[in-house]
């Protein structure tokens, strides 16, 4: 099979699409929907690599096929023992070469038929990288922003279960926004990438997205440069919602910081070069106390809200939408308005 454009992907009518690298390599970045089974782990390869540069090329592939071999022996009787005659997978490794086609051939004599990905996850990442860095950004952008605690993250969410079309970077990028929604490891960059090409090929073109205000970093991710263009030129829509109700929000969304007085010292720590000692000092206290509310008001007031405002400067027209409180029915409500708005009938305050 050949890849000439991203698009294909969903037109691919292979029953199973297996990634036949080491799991080093599969856990890095690789074709959506695709399982990994190697032919050779990350020991193997990395053993016969140095056969070839210090023995020779002969005595490199006579190992590796052994053990190409013996590997593909074990997902026969493993993973692959229940499927039937009929069974059509889709094979591919780095460039589409040894690994993939000695998969492929001991495949074929099982009597599947079977397809190997001409040039391989090479191919592919050239696809996206030329989708994220080459092509503009498909689809007119409109920024959903506010301050921290107003619930951006689940409003969007709920834009795109009412109909909506949004593009979830904090979601891609396994990351939440503050220094309070770290915690959880991030994928690699071209992963990322991954999850945000395809999510792009899918964008209806002659609609708005709503994207959740960022920098060009979404914790360690950094934003392609046509996404961030197209977000820095784009429309903002804020949601705004007093301050007692995002510190109530936070405190329900971030409630594992309260249960872990050593992680939640670590956060603010993290935020020393920013403050005086005496503020951190302040902040401590008010956590070893479990003075949560407290601290969270604190925080909003005195670290999140003036960069926020700072931020708010290079755009000072945008539409608002004000709530009273942040329950699971204002943000309802906030997220219909966002949806008349992308189609151009809503009517929101303006600043």
């Amino acid at each position: 099979m050949k890849l000439t454009s991203l698009c294909q992907l969903a037109q691919i009518s292979a029953d199973t699409i297996i990634d036949a690298r080491a799991p080093s390599e599969f856990a890095l970045d690789h074709l959506p929907g695709a399982i990994n089974l190697p032919v050779l782990n990350d020991r193997e390869r990395a053993e016969i690599g140095t056969i070839y540069k210090q023995q020779s090329p002969f005595m490199a592939r006579k190992q590796g096929a052994a053990l190409v071999a013996a590997n593909v022996a074990r997902h026969l009787q493993g993973p692959l023992s229940d499927k039937e005659g009929a069974w059509q997978p889709l094979v591919y490794c780095w460039r589409g070469g040894q690994r993939s086609g000695s998969f492929a051939t001991i495949l074929r004599q099982v009597g599947w038929r079977v397809e190997v990905l001409e040039g391989g996850y090479k191919t592919y990442r050239r696809l996206v990288q030329a989708q994220l860095y080459d092509m503009p950004f498909p689809a007119p952008a409109v920024l959903l922003d506010g301050g921290t605690g107003s619930a951006k993250t689940e409003i969007l969410t709920r834009v795109a279960a009412q109909g909506g079309q949004v593009l979830d970077l904090e979601a891609m990028a396994e990351h939440r926004g503050s220094l309070f929604g770290g915690g959880v490891r991030q994928p690699s960059q071209k992963m990322f990438e991954t999850r945000l090409a395809a999510a792009l090929i899918k964008l209806d073109p002659s609609r708005p997205v709503l994207i959740e205000a960022e920098s060009n970093r979404v914790g360690e991710i950094r934003l392609p440069p046509t996404l961030w263009a197209a977000m820095c030129a784009a429309p903002r829509i804020e949601i705004d919602a007093p301050v007692a109700a995002r510190v109530e929000y936070s405190l329900r969304n971030y409630n594992a910081f309260c249960d872990d007085p050593a992680l939640l010292a670590e956060v603010i720590e993290g935020l020393r070069p920013y403050h005086p000692a005496a503020s951190i000092a302040h902040w401590l206290g008010m956590a070893g106390q479990g003075d949560f509310a407290l601290l969270a008001e604190s925080l909003i007031l005195q670290h999140y809200d003036p960069r926020y405002a700072r931020q708010q400067k290079a755009h000072s027209r945008r539409k608002v939408i004000n709530l009273d409180d942040l329950s699971d029915l204002a943000q309802e409500q906030a997220a219909h308005a966002l949806n008349e708005l992308l189609q151009g009938r809503g009517t929101v305050g303006t600043e």
